[in-house]
């Protein structure tokens, strides 16, 4: 009997699997794709290019210390820090420069102060000493399972002078009544927008505002750019996992989960049956609901479940493209980067909100949102000499589309309009373009089990948020009368995006209960 089977290789999935591995147990992660890692994977879609399949920037893996427990720089994984990490251009038909994130508050706030205004400047400086450390806190708090204990724990001692009712209205604001506080620019207010709506909900939303202030974390240490791809991430959590013993299993995935007194029965789509004490489940939630209602667990209690999570209309499309030249806008300065790091393409939030509520209404935005990433100027890794890749992320697009349309008719239309909204930014980009691989919300779903194109797994509204996520009953990484079953993934807390953290607090949790069961048994047969 094998002490754990991990089902789904999604970045934390194999984290959880490697601290279990770490901890002496034997390790299996069956997978149903040929290609490991879920979302954090890179393939070859054009001759000599390695495409990311899902994330390209990775956030908050590096602000979690997951990297340096697992030792992954020992196991191949390099990032390179994108300096400057974003940059938006100015608005059409305007004489000043864009707008340059750097590392440096310094050097970011003179391009403010050059962009926008020095009121703006000086107010984007308080913004980052009010925000950076309670978004530091934000980060303790997700490191752990979202326990009252923990959550309060982990915002102890951050600066309430101006009382608790103030500091938690600020955290329960909307993302754009904090920028509507601070700034008075709305290529400024929008660049930030823009980068908190990343997350999933609009800036319209409840409780977005700590969403805004992870910006100012990004003047500690900024995004990172695996070399290599994205998947790089996964190769060294592979390797990891390899070296502790554990083993990986791809292209026979799961297709029930069935408990009994002795431990879980996991058996496979060719026929497989496996037998485990523990099993961790890094699978989309509802799908994990699925497996078990084929394991026989209750089908009531789990159609409730279902009703109760909300998936959303989607969140948007991706382009991958072959090009022979990087993005040139005419205004971004002569000595920045603006192409290292996330291009920001949006200056007014009205074009944000439009977006959203045409998604809403199975729409498509009148004028798409558009996040651009051309990590082959700084690791030139990924495409052959002389070439350049570009993603294009364009948010909302609603996964069923109005009208009885289907993304197999309109995929290639949408596409170009999202080139085209490029191009105005930055001319000659269409002319660039040699090869085009087009992710629609289905094609999402499709190729990586993302539900309804959702790359979060389910909509990251308060309500679905810590203590919340995804439902109130599945909070505890655990499953009620499911003993030994474990969810991880980006269906529970913290949520979507490259972090680790739901990967290493599901595994925690299942060694802790592993040492009380031994506890219990040992005291049991003491005292009989």
């Amino acid at each position: 009997m094998m002490d754990a089977i991990v089902v789904g290789s999604g970045h934390n999935a194999l984290v959880s699997a490697c601290y279990l591995a770490r901890a002496g147990w034997s390790v299996e992660v069956l997978e149903r794709d040929t290609v490991l890692g879920g979302a954090v994977s890179t393939v070859e879609r054009f001759p000599g290019h390695k495409v990311d399949r899902g994330s390209s920037a990775h956030i908050m893996i590096r602000h979690t210390g997951i990297i340096e427990e697992l030792e992954l720089s020992a196991h191949g994984l390099c990032y390179i820090d994108c300096d400057p990490w974003a940059f938006t251009p100015a608005p059409p038909g305007s004489d000043r420069p864009g707008i340059v994130f750097h590392r440096s508050l310094d050097r970011t706030c003179r391009s403010i102060e050059e962009s926008c205004s020095a009121a703006d400047a000086a107010a984007y400086r308080r913004f980052v000493e009010t925000w950076g450390p309670r978004t530091e806190r934000v980060m303790r708090a997700f490191a752990a399972p979202p326990t009252g204990g923990h959550l309060l724990r982990s915002f102890w001692g951050l600066d309430t002078s101006g009382g608790g009712s103030a500091i938690s209205r600020e955290f329960m604001t909307t993302g754009d009544a904090l920028l509507d506080e601070y700034f008075d620019s709305e290529p400024l207010k929008a660049a930030l927008a823009w980068f908190g709506a990343q997350s999933g909900p609009p800036m319209s939303e409840p409780g977005t505002a700590p969403m805004v202030g992870f910006a100012a974390l990004m003047h500690t240490l900024p995004p990172g750019r695996a070399v290599g791809g994205s998947g790089a991430l996964t190769a060294a959590l592979a390797s990891r996992l390899t070296s502790d013993g554990g083993t990986v299993t791809l292209g026979d995935g799961v297709s029930e989960l069935r408990r009994d007194s002795d431990g879980w029965t996991v058996v496979t789509e060719s026929g497989r049956r496996v037998r485990a004490r523990t099993v961790v489940a890094g699978c989309h939630v509802l799908t994990t609901l699925d497996l078990l209602e084929r394991g026989g667990y209750n089908r009531e209690t789990l159609a409730a479940w279902r009703r109760r999570i909300r998936v959303g209309p989607g969140i948007g499309m991706v382009l991958r493209l072959g090009t022979d030249a990087l993005p040139s806008y005419p205004s971004a300065p002569a000595d920045a980067c603006a192409t290292s790091g996330l291009q920001l393409l949006v200056s007014d939030r009205a074009q944000l909100r439009a977006a959203h509520g045409a998604a809403l209404a199975g729409e498509l935005p009148p004028e798409p949102a558009v996040l651009a990433m051309s990590f082959s100027g700084i690791d030139p890794t990924i495409s052959p000499a002389g070439e350049h890749q570009v993603t294009l992320w364009s948010q909302w697009h609603p996964y069923t589309l109005s009208g009885g349309r289907t993304w197999a008719d309109l995929g290639e239309s949408e596409a170009d309009r999202v080139v085209a909204g490029v191009d105005a930014l930055a001319p000659g980009f269409a002319d660039s373009v040699r090869h085009r691989f087009v992710q629609t919300p289905a094609d999402i779903e499709r190729e990586m089990g993302l539900l309804g194109g959702n790359v979060m797994h389910v909509e990251m509204s308060l309500d679905q948020m810590f203590m919340w996520r995804p439902i109130p009953e599945l909070s505890g990484h655990r499953v009620p009368d499911a003993d030994s079953l474990y969810l991880t993934g980006a269906s529970t807390h913290p949520g979507g995006g490259v972090s680790g953290s739901s990967g290493r607090s599901a595994a925690r949790v299942a060694l802790a209960d592993a040492r009380g069961g031994r506890l219990r048994r040992v005291l049991r047969n003491t005292f009989r």
